[in-house]
């Protein structure tokens, strides 16, 4: 990862943007958790009720003695479903491998989940999945690796860059008894009902997309005035996404290593794509990346999906 040189790309660059991962400092993740609990944010609520009703069906399919590899574990909550499905059907998981991006927040929710599950083999890897990166080597006795992947976060990426996730899973999972991907997606719908998810009245979400030029002010030592930028997120229909954008609210200078980039009045920031997907169209996506579809499941309204994935 580097902050640094994507935040001077994006400056440099019209239309300029930058990649979500960015969000995830300490108060960013903190922010991120509190989206999860907001009353118009349905995707975290229908997903964790989706593996609460289906835990014991999740359970069989990942099966006994995995390594349970999470990609963005954050703050390892919906995890625990799984985990406690495994080991009430008497299936404890060989070792639980979270990844995430933020290694603060990483070390602390590892430490909380230590707590909980004391004979649970945890080991975080602090890691930008989206880059190459190692993970220890299996464990005698493992049988499988089974990724877990939460939260419809294949959403941030454009289709050519979920088709690489996809590949980079295979190539992690891949081995013994043949892996397995676990992963949320959400699903199209109603674009009132996405841009209230989006920009809900507390104004938390757009605390969490301004942290970001807060951040770069503290680690990059850039000077963004950010009470001179505003969230801004819609849904782009023909593109079947939630973009996020930073607006500047004037014309302004922002100065990063003694170079100084102009903002104009409405002049953006694109902060973050979130692609939404029927059954076929993540299924697709999957099988370009070298994956195999096997069940799926949605919660009864058809707002968010499960899909197990075969490498």
């Amino acid at each position: 990862m580097n902050f640094a040189t994507d935040m001077r790309n994006a400056l440099a660059h019209h239309p300029r943007a930058i990649a979500p991962k960015y969000f995830y400092d300490a108060p960013g993740s903190a922010i991120f958790d509190q989206i999860c609990d907001l009353p118009e944010y349905y995707p975290t609520r229908t997903e964790t009720a989706l593996l609460q009703d289906r835990a014991a069906e999740l359970a069989a399919q990942i099966g006994p003695g995995v390594e349970l590899v999470e990609f963005g574990a954050g703050s390892m909550t919906k995890v625990q479903l799984l985990l406690d499905a495994l080991i009430a059907a008497g299936a404890r998981p060989a070792r639980y491998l979270p990844i995430d991006i933020s290694g603060e927040h990483l070390q602390a929710a590892a430490q909380g989940l230590r707590a909980k599950y004391p004979g649970l083999r945890i080991e975080p890897v602090v890691a930008d999945y989206g880059l190459p990166f190692d993970l220890p080597a299996p464990l005698p006795g493992s049988t499988r690796r089974v990724g877990f992947f939460p939260g419809s976060t294949i959403g941030n990426y454009t289709p050519p860059e979920a088709i690489e996730f996809f590949k980079m899973a295979r190539r992690v999972l891949q081995g013994g008894q043949g892996g397995a991907l676990l992963i949320g997606a959400d699903l199209i719908k109603d674009p009132a009902v996405l841009h209230a998810a989006y920009t809900d009245a507390q104004g938390v979400t757009a605390a969490f997309n301004l942290n970001l030029l807060a951040r770069a002010n503290r680690e990059l030592g850039t000077n963004f005035d950010v009470a001179q930028f505003a969230h801004s997120a819609f849904y782009n229909a023909p593109l079947q996404r939630i973009e996020m954008h930073l607006m500047s609210l004037c014309k302004q200078t922002v100065v990063m290593d003694g170079q100084s980039f102009e903002f104009e009045e409405g002049e953006t920031l694109h902060t973050e794509n979130s692609y939404k997907f029927t059954l076929d169209s993540l299924r697709a996506l999957a099988k370009a990346g070298g994956l195999g579809a096997g069940p799926a499941w949605t919660d009864a309204d058809r707002r968010f999906s499960l899909h197990w994935l075969t490498a």
